[in-house]
């Protein structure tokens, strides 16, 4: 009888043929049905949808801005005769701030006043003889209005005057001093500015989904680079009636209290608002499978058998999800095995919710 000696490469192939049947009556055997171990089902850990209480933050980013800030220039042009101010100054409301070369007008108020005290002085004297019958009623009245209108006359000049001083309309902090005594100024030119900043305002951009949670007087919390570990509390003074159609977001007006001056105009602002208190269903994030734009979880229903549920997901907390739609308290969700899954497959579940 011959010997029949197997080449190395027959008996790899041989092996291989052997580990492809093993692998394929495995494969059917766990397949059908989708079973898996203990007893056909597949192992998973569950979690049950829960109903909690969450309070909605959103957050965005704003540039801090003056509460009051305007920028300081004269009514008439003029020489400056004398600067009672410096860079950053601190100034009360009604403070003077500078004056312009007024010696014109001066000595025309002068001469206002004594053409003034002159034609008083004949209005007596007319009314004394008025009285007495000596002079006529036409001359009575000829004489106030040549003093009504000296009166008028002096009214003007005062008030001119009055525009060649720079006087500060509201309290607040100067910025850099950009005119110098001597110089000529025009209307319109920067004398310095001027700004409120015990207040800051801030404007930021919130998209329209939380339209309906923004209101008048929710509370904010702002940070800053510039202040780092510091956050300043706010209020939501105003809301936007109109949404952009283009961004599909809408502004936002918050102020914010600076007596401690940490804050100044023109700093970038992280916002967070803290929305009012709502009821959400929230499952762990590990239960949430992307699809497309979406997520999708795994219910357990009656029997042990799974089935896909698509959902809306709302705010995000650490660990966990809020669920907007698609889900109700008390579901069973997958959150760990859901990859070995399709829809009526044989679970057994172990709860940690």
């Amino acid at each position: 009888m011959g010997k029949y000696l197997l080449s190395p490469l027959s008996v790899v192939v041989v092996l291989l043929c052997i580990l492809a049947a093993v692998l394929y009556f495995k494969e059917s055997d766990t397949s059908a049905g989708g079973r898996g171990y203990r007893g056909g089902a597949t192992p998973v850990v569950t979690a049950v949808a829960t109903l909690n209480e969450t309070r909605q933050t959103i957050e965005a980013i704003g540039t801090a801005q003056a509460n009051e800030s305007v920028t300081l220039s004269v009514q008439q042009s003029g020489i400056v005769e004398a600067l009672f101010f410096d860079d950053g100054d601190t100034v009360k409301e009604g403070q003077l701030l500078m004056k312009l070369d007024s010696k014109e007008e001066q000595a025309r108020l002068k001469e206002l006043n004594i053409s003034l005290a002159e034609a008083s002085r004949q209005l007596n004297r007319i009314q004394g003889l008025a009285q007495d019958n000596v002079a006529s009623q036409q001359l009575l009245d000829e004489q106030q209005g040549q003093v009504n209108v000296l009166k008028a006359q002096v009214e003007v000049v005062e008030s001119q005057l009055l525009e060649l001083q720079v006087v500060a309309p509201f309290s607040g902090v100067l910025g850099y001093r950009q005119v110098s005594k001597g110089a000529l100024l025009r209307p319109g030119d920067v004398m310095t500015t001027l700004d409120d900043i015990t207040k800051i305002k801030v404007d930021f951009s919130v998209p329209e989904t939380f339209f309906s949670v923004i209101e008048r007087g929710l509370m904010i919390e702002a940070t800053a680079s510039a202040a780092t570990g510091v956050k300043f509390n706010g209020l939501v003074s105003s809301v936007d009636s109109r949404i952009d159609p283009i961004t599909r977001a809408f502004t936002v007006r918050a102020i914010i209290d600076n007596s401690d001056a940490h804050l100044r105009p023109g700093m970038l602002l992280n916002i967070t608002v803290n929305g009012n208190t709502v009821q959400r269903v929230s499952v762990p994030e590990s239960a949430l499978i992307p699809s497309g734009n979406g997520h999708y979880v795994y219910i357990v229903g009656e029997e042990g058998k799974v089935s896909i549920r698509d959902v809306t997901i709302g705010q995000r907390l650490p660990g966990t999800a809020e669920v907007v739609n698609g889900l109700s308290e008390g579901e069973i969700v997958v959150t760990q095995g859901a990859m070995k899954l399709r829809p009526g497959s044989q679970v057994t579940a172990t709860d940690k919710s």
